[in-house]
């Protein structure tokens, strides 16, 4: 048995003898580099564009501006959630006219080498017409604001609406009403590695492209469209991938530039993405404002939820479409059962890098507003916080269970779950109920310390396919080859422990391919926590076609019946005599001989997504003197329907509270009035190191396998990072309990907790 074994991972042994290969290794005879002219200007028009001086340095091979692309060339398209009014918002790969963000691309330089072509940058002359910037959703929507995309004609893009019961209502007759502010600063996820292409054009016209990531195929599709190029001329190979969290893998402008210049001028080229370059360009996330509204009663029974969002999506609308909004809108109610809720969310136009998704989008975002909300609900009542959560719980027999708003083309519907138990499961380990004792005593010798938590429900495994193909070779070697996409969470390891356990081979022996649009025809890849449950479902199945084929040969070979036969140790069993009678190489060699085909393809459909869900519990103290937040303990408890491998479960959810951590206490992409970014640097833009992260103790469940799958999983990726928020903020209140201070914003800054024990304490509700 390998599914729910702790197995090491197959990738790690090439990757720790420094033996990955990066888009940085590549290296071609010829190949040249490139670099990009970015914008300065938040938002102004192009005059005129003069690179003579830089097109007579010597080494500096071509320049190109958007004038050099086709006059017919489409902008980049919506990879997931498309609204075809938004079209008029999408991005071209070089600015035309306007320049709408700090850092859009304006020409391209194309040298013998990095510096030359670096060097270029600056004897390109750009006269610009500055417009008034727009920085804020509130100056988006003044009355006089600039407007950004004349054709949609304003800045509030679009509206999202969701409505269940009659909230305005109900809330009428809620005894307690509870109405808050509550906002989520813009941060991004920051890989090891940063962006980067290589593109190498083939003397018959063709092109193989280097550093492809998350979505190749989707990403080949849309460059042959934009290069006029039938797909098979397009080769799209992923390599390792230093990161991804979603920022990396999406099409950007320079996965078109790159390879059309290559072709342009016959020759290999290649474009790495310096760090400040990723900091303005590579897509941003997270920043939304919330008006909240809650009505409940004495019980903390709530019973009316609305919300008016305002999501800031900067310049313009990327490949995610508008996945962040939608899935913020139907996951905000989380496990609870609010019967009535109204949702409007505003996806509004800033002069700010686009945003996409970020590892847990828009659930990290709505589950910090929604578990803030719940804890002042009980703070407000005097109430256990934990009580509050588990009166208003979704119940299992209510399961299955539509909140009854709809988000990625499908309506919300929880397909299995026990909420109250997890949350008392969570109590249990992190001894919540003896907490205040030790808080007591705590307080007593002149220490701060508090505990939180929060609750949350993940999607995963959204469709609508996946694609693998397994096969047994002639020498007898099984091959897998996967439509996903691996950016570092372990794709190889998953997929050899699902072939392993049906066809009988150790886990490590099995060969698998991915990323490759040559050696892979299809597949979906890697993002929405998809991996495991559609890409391992499509991989189990084809395995299972391939076992019951090789036991046909053997039976119809040794003229005994397949029902007593099975497979393991390489070998095919006679589960009479428990003893092999034939090997997979011999099996191969007869299937080679009689032209029997030992392939098998299968293609996953989910018509639906699955939710894991789970409770995270954070412990701190805080430093009077300074603010400074220093976490003792923090608890995910997790179930994620049935563990192919705990290990990488495990690894997923620290490391997304590492991510998760950032984002609550140090991580912001601030600008300033101009539309400039101030914190473009790791001076400015702090991200958690080793010593701010805590042991982070994890109890992964398997309570509620998922209906919808063979395997029952449910996925993994980012239930570590969407509950820290909360569960520090919370934590953080608690600890401070009776001061006049109340956490409603992202990142937690120590001068706010500083400036709050300073003026002392005032109970307010």
């Amino acid at each position: 048995m390998t599914i729910g074994t702790a197995v090491r991972r197959v990738e790690d042994e090439r990757l720790l003898k420094g033996n990955g290969y990066y888009v940085g290794d590549v290296h071609f005879p010829g190949q040249c580099e490139a670099a990009i002219l970015r914008s300065q200007h938040a938002h102004a028009k192009i005059e005129s564009i003069d690179y003579h001086a830089a097109i007579s340095i010597p080494g500096v091979i071509r320049v190109f501006t958007a004038n050099d692309l086709p006059a017919d060339l489409k902008p980049i398209p919506m990879r997931l959630s498309p609204e075809k009014s938004l079209e008029y918002a999408l991005q071209y790969p070089l600015a035309k006219e306007i320049v709408r963000y700090v850092g859009e691309p304006i020409a391209v330089v194309v040298a013998e080498n990095r510096y030359i072509a670096e060097d270029a940058l600056d004897y390109i002359t750009v006269k610009y017409q500055p417009l008034p910037p727009v920085t804020s959703v509130e100056e988006a929507l003044r009355t006089n604001a600039p407007i950004l995309h004349e054709k949609i004609g304003s800045n509030d893009l679009y509206v999202i609406r969701s409505k269940k019961g009659e909230a305005k209502k109900f809330m009428k007759d809620c005894p307690f009403v509870v109405e808050k502010e509550l906002y989520v600063q813009r941060h991004s996820g920051i890989p090891m590695e940063t962006r980067g292409v290589v593109a190498n054009p083939q003397a018959n016209g063709s092109i193989d492209v280097f550093g492809a990531a998350k979505v190749v195929h989707f990403n080949q599709r849309v460059l042959a469209d934009l290069l006029n190029m039938e797909m098979e001329k397009v080769r799209l190979v992923e390599l390792n991938v230093g990161g991804g969290f979603g920022v990396r893998g999406e099409f950007y402008p320079e996965d078109f530039l790159i390879p059309f210049i290559a072709l342009q001028i016959k020759r290999p080229v290649r474009w790495l993405e310096d760090r400040l370059e990723h900091m303005k360009t590579t897509n941003h996330s997270r920043e939304q404002k919330h008006h909240l509204k809650i009505g409940f009663d004495e019980t903390g029974r709530i019973h009316a939820f609305i919300d008016e969002i305002f999501v800031d999506t900067g310049s313009y609308i990327r490949t995610h479409g508008i996945t962040v909004p939608e899935l913020t809108q139907g996951m905000i109610p989380g496990p609870y059962d609010f019967r009535h809720i109204e949702i409007n969310t505003h996806v509004v136009s800033t002069n700010k890098t686009p945003i996409g998704t970020y590892r847990g989008p828009g659930r990290f975002e709505g589950t910090f507003v929604r578990e803030r909300m719940i804890d002042i609900v009980a703070k407000y009542l005097g109430l256990d916080p934990a009580i509050v959560r588990e009166r208003n719980l979704i119940q299992p027999e209510q399961m299955p269970y539509t909140n009854g708003i709809s988000a990625l083309g499908q309506q919300i519907e929880f397909d299995s779950g026990n909420y109250p138990s997890i949350i008392r499961h969570a109590c249990k380990l992190s001894d919540w109920k003896r907490f205040d004792e030790k808080k007591k005593a705590a307080h007593e010798k002149g220490r701060l310390i508090g505990k939180g938590m929060a609750m949350f429900v993940e999607k995963s495994g959204f469709g609508p396919w996946e694609y693998a193909e397994v096969e047994l070779t002639a020498d007898g070697e099984i091959v897998c080859k996967s439509g996903l996409a691996d950016v570092g969470q372990g794709v190889k390891t998953m997929l050899s422990q699902i072939c392993s356990e049906q066809l009988g081979v150790p886990y490590q022996k099995i060969r698998v391919f991915h990323g490759d649009t040559r050696i892979v025809k299809k597949g979906n890849g890697a993002f929405a926590t998809r991996g495991t449950v559609v890409g391992g479902n499509a991989a189990w199945h084809a395995s299972k076609l391939l076992k019951e084929k090789i036991l046909d040969i053997a039976s119809d070979k040794l003229q005994l019946a397949k029902k007593d036969l099975y497979l393991s140790n390489e070998s095919v069993i006679d589960v009479k005599n428990d003893e092999v009678v034939m090997s997979l190489k011999e099996v191969a060699h007869c299937a080679n001989k009689d032209n029997i085909p030992l392939k098998t393809k299968y293609t996953f459909h989910a018509d639906h997504m699955n939710y894991p869900y789970g409770v995270h519990t954070a412990e701190v103290e805080i430093d009077p003197d300074t603010g400074k937040v220093t976490l003792l303990d923090y608890q995910i408890v997790y179930d994620v329907g049935k563990a192919i491998n705990p290990l990488l479960i495990e690894g997923q959810l620290i490391g997304g509270m590492a991510q998760g951590l950032g984002g609550s206490l140090y991580e912001e992409l601030k600008y300033d009035d101009m539309g400039q970014l101030i914190t473009g640097t790791f001076m400015d833009y702090l991200i958690p190191t080793a010593n701010e992260v805590p042991e982070v103790k994890t109890a992964i469940l398997e309570d509620a396998p998922s209906p919808l799958n063979e395997l029952g999983v449910k996925g993994a990726g980012e239930g570590g990072t969407v509950a820290v928020a909360p569960a520090i903020a919370n934590a953080i209140m608690n600890a401070l309990e009776g001061y006049d201070f109340e956490i409603t914003s992202l990142p937690i800054r120590p001068e706010i907790i500083r400036h709050a024990i300073k003026r002392g304490k005032g109970v307010k509700k």
